[in-house]
């Protein structure tokens, strides 16, 4: 809809433009015109001023495919905010609106849908459901007050809802779960519900049946809102009176919300005890202490693809879900120490970045969640984390891709700006005399390697400021130039991950990248001491060169490098010991044998030779470097590779495949832990082995197992290992020979 509002806009403009030159006085009905087409955009793009009360920060999260996207669809249709539903599979929803998105006809990255209903705003995040995104949804319930989880009412409880709820956990939000999809065929909402109150039970707390359905799979026609024990048709917004075969299922489920309502408040449980019952009102107040508080999750059912149990929805999430002036406190670091952020205008500015991203059309757009304080058009605010003042020109709220323009941001609202200079995710907005610094969440480690090249010459050059653009929109993103392989490799949390990297660099900044598995950082080393000598000659007419070095090595435990001498006598010059050292220092960083750098080695040159007038420092630096590599074959040479130190957190019954395929890997476990009711298996595994175990780890636990890995220290390669590897550099060097 915006963009065909905004094309009609262009075109109009471009016929008044162009009729301007048949008459020189158009030229004003132009300006005028245009103006008053814009001032008519900004009206259809409007909204309500709503302050702090009347705001719910919501992060919709689930597995891939529950239906997060075609829910937040429904919203915007049920309220009139879209005058038909999108659909995923059409690429026309309003939060895939991302090509690469559409391409993939999944969620990629987290989208703010605006919702208004009952004279509130509710901003709705879509977050995407897939592992490999698992950064957006971090960031996503970063900046939210409460969590709505999907669950599909065929596949009920999956891997992404055990994830989703326990990041949730990390915000200590509190959450409703919606058993979605439930017009699909095999749809089982009491077995769904039985899965999720068994979930919620092992977690420390207790599910509350809020909705209950009518009819099922294609006969699924509304909800029954068991609050005001009415039933609500299709979107919600024609109500009926409870079936007939519900009314006793409703009247159990509204004891239990009347009882847990009770618990909330000393006056309302004593009140019950002696009536019995509790007003409407008093159960949603009471509801709202022990939703807020955590300790109850509310269920609901709904099909967003048609619809259905919209409206009843967005009611629960107005009355049960924290306003920002509820929500969980969040603090930030000032000048004194942390402070608690209080969400109101009047207290000093303190706003977190939590998404940016940039197109070559639009700019760069930042999205930030204010926290304490407000924002007005056009104000300066001071970056913390940058050390740099903002303006804040182009102030919008965000809806999919549609720009609704504001002046003002209130306390614990969420909105965006364009083209900020130095502002990267994760940074903090306050006032230069109050600095405050808002801490980012937790990222899981990117443990997915790729080396990356240029396609041409021209990417090249653009290589660096396009990974950081990457890495700075994305915190699960990172890069860095490992000085030991001297490639570029970009980490991930998956190959899918790796791969959107890739097509934005292509289609947002225009530079292509070629991805290939990344080199193992090995080092080369000596293991006895060895001597050698080498005489280099060369005469071509006149002046010629020559220079002769008998040298020692040995090994070197705990040191880097040491170059020493014991020449006695005049047959070497000591002038000539600097180029000897600089050539094999520059062998050392290329690799003597396999290509790799080597370290811990003492040089000792203890003899040589030098000619009168062909001697020369080049003639040294190269039988330096030879005597140098005929005394490393003889020293006993060996391949060092790195040693990883590998937690691997999975459940329980996969504990036996974990350890079987860590064998496999040439991995030595440590031993055994236990966290947050998982097992975590601890290891040495060398990281060779572990170049796909991402891929590997997600297939063997079904997606539940996640590690993470550090260095820890070098080991000696298997002969049979090393073998190959060393015979590999061989053939590449004859092939460069060749070229």
């Amino acid at each position: 809809m915006y963009d065909c509002r905004r094309q009609s806009m262009l075109k109009m403009s471009c016929f008044i433009r162009d009729a301007s030159h048949f008459d020189n006085s158009i030229e004003f009905f132009y300006n005028r015109a245009t103006l008053y087409i814009l001032h008519l955009i900004g009206r259809a793009f409007s909204m309500k001023e709503y302050t702090t009360e009347f705001l719910r920060n919501v992060a919709l999260v689930s597995h891939g495919g529950a239906g997060k996207t075609m829910l937040a669809e429904a919203f915007l249709h049920a309220t009139g905010a879209t005058t038909r539903l999108g659909k995923v599979e059409d690429g026309t929803t309003v939060s895939d609106y991302d090509d690469e998105e559409n391409r993939r006809k999944i969620s990629i990255y987290s989208s703010v849908i605006p919702i208004e209903h009952r004279d509130h705003k509710i901003n709705v995040i879509d977050a995407p459901g897939y592992t490999d995104f698992v950064g957006e949804m971090i960031s996503a319930l970063s900046v939210a007050d409460g969590a709505i989880l999907l669950v599909d009412a065929v596949a009920g409880i999956e891997v992404g809802t055990e994830v989703a709820w326990l990041h949730a956990d990390e915000f200590n939000l509190p959450r409703f779960v919606v058993i979605n999809k439930m017009d699909r065929d095999n749809a089982d909402f009491e077995k769904t519900y039985a899965a999720i109150e068994e979930f919620v039970r092992s977690h420390g707390k207790r599910a509350l049946q809020v909705h209950l359905p009518i009819g099922s799979k294609h006969e699924f026609k509304g909800v029954v809102d068991i609050i005001g024990m009415k039933a609500y048709m299709g979107d919600g917004k024609t109500t009926a009176e409870i079936p007939a075969d519900l009314k006793d299922a409703a009247e159990k489920a509204h004891f239990a919300l009347v009882e847990a309502a009770a618990e909330g408040e000393d006056e309302l449980m004593e009140k019950y005890l002696e009536n019995g019952s509790l007003t409407d009102d008093e159960m949603v107040r009471g509801l709202e202490d022990v939703v807020y508080a955590g300790s109850f999750v509310p269920v609901f059912c709904a099909a967003g693809g048609r619809e259905i149990g919209t409206i009843a929805l967005l009611n629960d999430i107005i009355d049960l879900l924290p306003s920002p002036l509820n929500a969980p406190k969040r603090k930030a670091q000032g000048k004194n120490g942390e402070e608690e952020l209080k969400p109101s205008d009047t207290e000093p500015l303190a706003a977190y970045t939590w998404k940016t991203t940039a197109d070559p059309f639009v700019g760069k757009m930042t999205y930030f969640r204010i926290f304490s304080g407000s924002i007005q058009s056009d104000a300066h605010v001071w970056n913390q984390n940058k050390s740099a003042d903002e303006r804040m020109a182009g102030l919008h709220f965000q809806r999919g891709k549609e720009v609704i323009p504001t002046k003002i941001v209130h306390a614990g609202d969420i909105a965006a700006v364009s083209k900020l200079n130095a502002t990267a995710t994760g940074d903090t907005f306050c006032e230069k005399n109050h600095p405050l610094t808002i801490a980012p969440p937790n990222f899981p480690a990117a443990l997915y390697r790729v080396a990356i090249t240029p396609k041409t010459q021209a990417d090249a050059a653009k290589i660096t400021p396009t990974l950081t653009r990457l890495c700075e929109e994305d915190m699960t993103l990172s890069w860095q130039n490992d000085h030991i392989t001297h490639e570029t490799v970009l980490q991930g949390m998956g190959d899918q991950h790796i791969d959107v990297a890739l097509h934005r660099a292509q289609a947002k900044f225009q530079v292509g990248l070629v991805t290939h598995e990344p080199k193992v950082p090995y080092r080369e080393g000596i293991t006895r001491k060895a001597s050698a000598q080498y005489r280099h000659k060369k005469q071509s007419g006149g002046a010629g060169q020559f220079g002769e070095v008998h040298l020692r090595i040995e090994p070197l435990p705990g040191g880097e490098f040491e170059f020493a001498d014991e020449l006695v006598g005049m047959n070497l010059s000591r002038s000539y010991l600097a180029p000897i050292e600089k050539s094999i220092r520059a062998t050392m960083e290329r690799g003597a044998f396999a290509g790799y750098p080597m370290s811990n080695v003492k040089i000792i040159v203890f003899d040589g030779k030098e000619h009168e007038v062909d001697s020369k420092p080049v003639a040294f630096e190269i039988a330096g470097r030879e005597a140098f590599k005929l005394a490393v074959q003889d020293a006993g040479p060996v391949l060092f590779e790195p040693i990883m130190n590998v937690r691997v957190t999975i459940p329980d019954a996969n504990m036996g495949d974990v350890m079987s395929d860590i064998n496999t890997r040439r991995g030595r476990v440590q031993g055994t832990d236990s966290e947050h009711g998982s097992t975590v298996i601890v290891a040495h595994v060398p990281m060779a082995e572990m170049l796909r175990y991402t891929t590997q780890l997600r297939s063997i636990t079904g997606g539940r197992g996640y590690f993470t890995m550090e260095f820890d220290h070098y080991e000696t390669v298997p002969n049979h290992i090393a073998g190959a590897i060393i015979e590999a550099h061989k053939k590449e060097m004859e092939a460069k020979k060749e070229e």
